[in-house]
Formats: structure tokens, sequence, C-alpha cells
């Protein structure tokens, strides 16, 4: 009797644990990610998606507001000194996972580790950010951290000088490569585990880290009842799921799997004509602009033939734009034909997207098979031979429309330039990026999304040496302007800025550094249950801090 007692409580134990994960999983909100997290490190994070996990468990000086705004954060304020050089962030209460306090010191820490390591955003710190010391730093002239012009007055004082005024500075505080890390928890740790796990990984946001392993599916976050924010935060907690095909999100979202999901292509117009889908459908803007980008170098591309201007300009001219839009990603996105993608950096002065005239290149860049012939002649002329054959690289885990894309791009090509082959090679978004930054590749299906609401943020990536000029592209004209924006002559004089970017987008399509595409946008599929998702189209594409299911 004892025993059967006993077997009675166990199963009834059971059963209520199962009920328990039950309920609590019903609380969270299921999302679905384009691409595995490769990275919980600021450091080493590239992509959209590390990106927004890591903000859904940090925050920075700053946050965004749901109109996109800088709003406080961490800092609870900030001073500014009359030459604009120095920005004094008063930080509030607030504390990491494992109870000790977020001070300005673990921004100090944070930063000039970004600045030694030089990862691939340290760039952030010194051509966007202006920050004194940062340049010298990142380029190894300079091995004394703290040189670096971030200093803590004190626990809760952040001291950041700057080399030039930046107008922009608050809003590159809420991206993840100026968030803190506590210095003492990372010295902790074994060498390159950071931000592996949950038990190398501290938050201080809205949401603690549940369940990670780098590169899986598997990642679930929880409600931090400690944020210093923690009334604001309703949800549960987040479960992400990796979902490679718009095939696959659809039938999650039907069978109740997951709450937010991407659709393209056949997936959307199939929700549009579906009367319940149909609500539930809402398309944003997603700020990412897919281009091409060619190998210029002489290892590459049949010896560098690609380093010919006429002939990826014949390329650009060969693409249907609208083609690509309309019959193959099928989400609202936008056929773009400028370097800074449409609808997401307005003039203070005007108001005046930067982008509105998307047919102000038109004599270097459109949907031209005539043109691009012509194009084509003069470059074999140029180079001396009839025949091309080059391989164009994509990814084959960042939605399924890209590897439509290519194809139709392919045909496009081929059919405009004959004597011209492309062969299409798939691989994961990480290869590609790898075989980009070594320049082992001939063309390349790539996309940028915007870190700030500033064109320099892709401008910026044709600088010379940059590490995201793919291209390898050197123009000194171009270097010049920019350096007039960034440190030089245009800092504070914002119409002649606005102006002389212009001219440096200009040169970029004139001499066809990148073939661009289109503009993103995001068809998602969203449980009527949940309201109060934040979307973006610059940083932080998601944000969850006011969402309810």
């Amino acid at each position: 009797m004892k025993k059967l007692t006993a077997l009675l409580l166990s199963v009834m134990m059971l059963l209520a644990c199962a009920f328990s994960a039950s309920a609590e999983s019903a609380d969270y909100l299921g999302v679905m990610l384009g691409t595995n997290v490769m990275s919980l490190d600021t450091n080493l994070a590239t992509d959209g998606d590390s990106f927004e996990v890591i903000a859904d468990c940090i925050d920075g000086l700053m946050q965004m507001d749901a109109e996109g705004a800088a709003v406080p954060a961490l800092a609870e304020s900030y001073d500014l000194s009359d030459d604009g050089l120095t920005y004094t962030f008063h930080l509030r209460d607030a504390k990491w996972s494992n109870g000790t306090p977020v001070t300005a010191g673990d921004f100090v820490f944070a930063w000039r580790r970004i600045a030694q390591l030089a990862g691939e955003y340290a760039y952030m710190l010194d051509e966007i950010g202006n920050i004194k010391g940062a340049a010298e730093i990142i380029s190894g002239q300079e091995s004394d951290l703290t040189t670096l012009g971030v200093n803590a007055a004190d626990d809760k004082t952040l001291v950041v000088e700057l080399n030039v005024p930046v107008s922009f500075f608050p809003s590159l505080m809420y991206f993840p490569t100026f968030y803190p890390i506590n210095e003492a928890f990372y010295n902790s740790l074994a060498d390159g585990t950071y931000g592996t796990s949950p038990e190398t990984f501290l938050s201080c946001g809205a949401f603690l880290l549940e369940r990670y392993t780098p590169g899986t599916a598997d990642l679930s976050l929880k409600k931090n009842p400690d944020y210093w924010d923690a009334d604001r935060v309703k949800l549960a907690g987040l479960k992400y799921q990796v979902v490679g095909s718009s095939d696959n999100a659809l039938t999650a979202f039907r069978n109740g799997t997951l709450d937010v999901v991407m659709v393209s292509g056949n997936q959307v117009d199939a929700a549009k004509k579906d009367a319940e889908l149909s609500k539930n459908l809402k398309v944003t803007g997603a700020g990412y602009m897919w281009y091409l980008t060619f190998s210029q170098t002489e290892k590459n591309a049949q010896g560098g033939m690609l380093a010919n201007k006429n002939l990826r300009l014949a390329i650009s001219n060969a693409i249907d734009r609208d083609n690509l839009v309309d019959n193959y990603v099928m989400d609202g996105s936008l056929a773009t034909y400028t370097a800074v993608p449409p609808q997401f950096a307005a003039s203070a002065t005007t108001g005046e997207d930067f982008s509105a005239d998307q047919n102000a290149f038109a004599d270097y860049i459109g949907y031209d098979p005539d043109k691009a012939a012509e194009y084509f002649e003069t470059a074999k002329s140029e180079l001396g031979t009839d025949t091309f054959t080059f391989t164009m690289i994509y990814g084959n885990n960042e939605g399924d429309e890209v590897q439509k894309v290519a194809q139709a791009i392919k045909e496009d090509v081929e059919a405009a330039l004959p004597g011209l082959t492309i062969n299409l090679q798939s691989m994961t978004k990480a290869e590609r990026l790898d075989k980009m930054q070594e320049d082992n590749y001939d063309v390349a299906l790539t996309r940028w999304g915007p870190d700030y609401a500033d064109p320099m943020t892709y401008l910026g990536m044709w600088v010379t040496n940059n590490s995201n000029n793919y291209g390898f592209w050197s123009n000194a004209e171009y270097d010049q302007l920019i350096a007039d924006c960034t440190t030089g002559a245009y800092i504070t004089d914002y119409d002649a800025r606005w102006e002389a970017m212009f001219k440096a987008e200009t040169l970029v399509l004139q001499e066809a550094v990148i073939a661009p595409l289109y503009t993103k946008a995001q068809a998602n599929l969203i449980n009527p249950s949940v309201q109060g998702i934040d979307f973006h189209p610059v940083a932080l594409n998601r944000v969850y801090k006011d969402t309810t299911k």
C-alpha cells in the first residue's frame, strides 16, 4: 500500500511538473529566426539575429523607443559638453544576473576589449563613433588601452571623449557593440568561452539566457525578474526556432508552434488570399539591402576580370530588379537602384529621404539590356576576350527566396550577355562571409542592414581597407569625401555633409562597386493574441520589451 501511495504521488508530481512546463511554455513567445545564432559575444556577433538575442538580454546606455529614437536605458541621463566632444552618462541602479551591480567600469572594459580585439564591428568605435584613441588601438599603433576615450569617473558616471562631434552618437549607444560586459565574470571564464552557454553569459536586460548552444536551433530566454524595468516586461520568455524555409515557417504558424514567423515568395501570396491568415499578416521594412559585390583583385574572377568597370556595369544593368521582388521575393521588398536604400535615412533639415529618387543614377544603373550589351562590348574589347565564367556564391540558410533570386540573376545576366556564364555555389552564411572576407570568391549575393539611421552606415563600407569592403575597392576621392563627412570639413555643416555623401554614393554607382538589388521587407505572420512587438528597419529589427501574449 505504501509503495502504491508513493507511486501515485510520483505520478502526480510528474504530471504537475509536465503541466507547469506546458503552461510556462504557453506563456513564452515562439519566434522564428532565419539563421543560427553563432555568437553572443559582442566582439564576434555580426548578424541581425545574434544582435537581436544579445539585445534581449543586455541593455545599452540607450534603447530604442517604438519610433526608433534613442531614449534612456542603463544611462538614466547624459550631458554633452558645449564643444560636442564629451558625453557624460549617468547610470541608473541596475544589476547583472549574478547579482553584481552594473557599473561604468563594465562599459570601459567592454569597449577597450572591442578596440583591442579589433573584431569586424570595432570600426563602430573608430570610423563611426569617432571615440578618441580608438583608431590607434584598433590599428595596433597603440597598445595602451587607457588611451581610449572612455573612462569611469565613478561607478555611476561614464565619460566618453570624441575626436569630433557626432550628431547621432546617442543612437549608437543602443547598438550591441557598445554594450557592457562584467569584467570580473569575463575574467573568471576560460579563453574563448564567453557567451557560448547560459553559464558563460550574464544578463542585465529584459531576459535571461535559458538555453543556448552556438550554431544550433536550441535557444530560449526567460524573463529577468531583477531587470531594472521588469514591470514593463510582460512575456514569460522567448523560445526561438530556426526555420530554413518559408514553407516550414507557414506550417509552424498554422499549427501554433510559432507565434511570429517571416514568410516570403508564394507563402506571402497564399497568406494574403487566406481570409484568416491575411488578418495576421504584417509587412514591415527590415532595412537590409541585398546586393552583388565583385572581387576586383587579380587572384579571383579569371585573373581579376571583374576589376573592369564596364564588365561590372554590364552585369548590373542586365538584372531585372522588379522581376526579383515581384516574382521571387514577393514580400513587399523594394527594387533598389541606389547604394543607400530608400526609406530609412532622412535629412534633419528637410526631412527628405536620402534615397527618395531611385532614378538619380539612371545613367549608370537600371534594368536596360541594351545598355548592358554596350557595356559588355566595351569590356570585351578592353579585356581582349569574348568569354567569361564566374562563380556567384550565396547563402543556403538565409531564406528560401535567396536561391530563387540567385537563379533569376544568373538567367538575366546570361540572357543579356552571351558569352558570360555564372555558376552558382550555395553555402552557409558563415562560409559565405569567410570567403568574402578572405577575398576567395568572384561574385557574392550578400546583404547589409543599417546599424544607425544615417547614410554613413552604408557608405562607410567602401572606404579603403574597411573590413566590409568585400570588393577591395580603393578610391582616394571617395575616401576623402567620407573623411570630410566623419572627421573633417563637413562634420558640423549638415547640408554640406549630405551633399558630400551623395557625391560619394555617385562614385560607388559610377564605378559599379556593387550592384544594388532590393531593400528587404519582412512579411510577418503574428499570432492575433500577440501585441506590442516593436519593428525597426535600423539596428535592432525586433524588440519585445512591450510585447504581450
